[in-house]
């Protein structure tokens, strides 16, 4: 984060390319100084939604012998955002919270779109 000001560094954050996923294409090309088509640009989104990744075999592994990677699994998961409210404790919740508040303090709160 503490390079985030640089002109070669772009922050994007999984929320945002869920909530707008064609924008932050355009903004990718924008950071990158390439302009796609309108037909090619809605590609982008389709092919590298979480669904689309999901299902794509060379998304998960498949280079990995099997002895390292334990059966059934997968690299992708549910591709929910705020999903980990639904696994942590209440306790795991708070000091979560806690750390983060403390790790992040200062930086733009823009930069954090999630509740």
């Amino acid at each position: 984060m503490s390079l985030r000001e640089k002109e070669n560094v772009l922050i994007l954050s999984y929320e945002q390319m869920k909530k707008d996923p064609r924008s932050m294409v355009e903004r990718i090309c924008g950071f990158l100084g390439k302009a796609l088509e309108p037909g090619k640009l809605d590609l982008v989104p389709e092919n590298s939604s979480f669904q689309a990744m999901k299902e794509n075999k060379m998304s998960n592994l498949p280079r990995l012998p099997e002895e390292l990677v334990p059966a059934g699994f997968k690299i992708t998961r549910k591709g929910i955002t705020g999903d980990w409210k639904n696994h942590f404790t209440p306790a795991q919740t708070q000091a979560f919270e806690e750390t983060f508040r403390e790790k992040m303090e200062g930086l733009p709160p823009e930069l954090f779109s999630w509740d």
